[in-house]
């Protein structure tokens, strides 16, 4: 029997549609198999190995225990909703009203999905930066729009300007952006960010900005595209609380923007997960209020654990380039013989127990050449963790 449907559109826009029309599994679920058939360390999957802080857990316990387990509002609990907003004038000084400027989702994945199958309409161009997280693929080709990229190009993962001029059309209707960005760990410099508004002025396009990593920089303060001049009337920003609490488990996420998009937006959430996590909504809420001490010591603890997997990578003998923000830095392989990490990935587990992911795997074909030696570790681990995968590399380099 043969299922033809708009599933076939979300796996070719995710790159996993063969040309025979086969699905193959993608490179997560392949690299995350073969550490658990190895008993390898798991670098290659972006979630940390041990719980966030001790009061966004216990608020989660408090909320169960006192009975918030039915449907929670469709726009979010008013408390989580207050938070955000008390949140985005607090680090950025932007003003969000919590009622109407707030939506919250089932992570930052169902927001990205909401906002795209609500605002792409057949045929739309939606500009993204290459590398991309791979459901921004999917979620294109659901929406039979059309995926243009702007490629990031070494060594700093910096898009090119006249690339993004090129780009950004008439016929783009969103420009997504993910900055801290996964997977090269960069951050778009304000010239940067400042074009992308000229342009999307220029294009009467919408800005869409994916910024989960906003707390987990390293020595530059996150900006979000939102707080500068002209932006906001045309911009929705999209974070959630897994990457900052540790909790990415709860899938609690959120969109702010101006009212009548976020309002188009929640016609289509609410025909996707309606709502979620009701006694997770009170401790996210929890979180985001904890002071600055907290945000500065994450960020300052994950900087360590980069620059402890970074030195075992460049001792292994990888080239690593400065990971500026978020779960994971990207070493090339091409210094110890391999040219495409595939090959390197798949051999890594016998060679150094460790698995990791190819940088390609987030990329079109034709980008995917140029980055085929690159790989892609996470070090959102505990410390030993690292210390042992960062020896165990070291392997490599004898």
């Amino acid at each position: 029997m043969s299922i033809s449907g708009p599933w076939q559109r979300a796996a070719e826009g995710a790159g996993l549609l063969a040309p025979d029309g086969t699905i193959s599994a993608t490179i997560f679920a392949e690299m995350s198999a073969l550490a658990e058939a190895t008993g390898a360390i798991n670098l290659g999957q972006g979630f940390p190995d041990e719980d966030g802080p001790d009061e966004v857990i216990d608020a989660a316990r408090r909320a169960i225990k006192r009975g918030v387990n039915q449907y929670p509002p469709g726009r979010g609990t008013i408390e989580l909703r207050t938070a955000i907003a008390d949140h985005q004038k607090r680090f950025y000084d932007i003003d969000v009203e919590p009622d109407t400027e707030v939506l919250v989702t089932a992570g930052a994945t169902e927001a990205l999905a909401a906002t795209i199958l609500g605002l792409v309409d057949e045929g739309d161009e939606v500009v993204t930066l290459e590398p991309f997280y791979d459901a921004y693929g999917a979620l294109i080709s659901l929406a039979r729009g059309e995926h243009r990229t702007v490629p990031l190009r070494l060594p700093d993962f910096q898009p090119d300007p006249d690339d993004l001029r090129a780009a950004i059309t008439d016929r783009t209707r969103l420009i997504l952006i993910n900055s801290p960005h996964n997977p090269t760990g960069t951050i778009l410099g304000r010239d940067i960010l400042e074009l992308i508004v000229e342009l999307a002025h220029e294009h009467d396009a919408l800005i869409v900005t994916d910024e989960v990593y906003e707390h987990l920089t390293f020595d530059e303060p996150h900006v979000p595209i939102a707080s500068l001049p002209g932006a906001w009337e045309r911009t929705l920003t999209i974070s959630s609380g897994g990457k900052t609490f540790s909790t990415t488990g709860w899938k609690i996420g959120w969109i702010t923007g101006p009212a009548k998009l976020i309002t188009a937006i929640l016609t289509v959430k609410q025909f996707l997960t309606y709502v979620n996590g009701a006694p997770f909504q009170p401790a996210i809420a929890t979180g985001l209020a904890l002071p600055d001490e907290f945000f500065a010591e994450i960020a300052a603890t994950l900087k360590n654990k980069r620059d402890v997997l970074s030195h075992g990578l460049e001792k292994a003998g990888f080239e690593v380039f400065d990971s500026k923000a978020g779960y994971f830095v990207v070493a090339d392989a091409a210094p110890l013989g391999y040219d495409n990490a595939i090959t390197l990935c798949r051999e890594l587990p016998e060679l150094a127990g460790v698995v990791a992911v190819p940088i390609s795997a987030f990329c079109h074909e034709e980008l995917a050449g140029e980055y085929s030696s690159l790989v892609r570790f996470a070090f959102c681990k505990r410390v030993e963790v690292l210390e042992l995968a960062a020896a165990q590399l070291a392997r490599l380099g004898r």
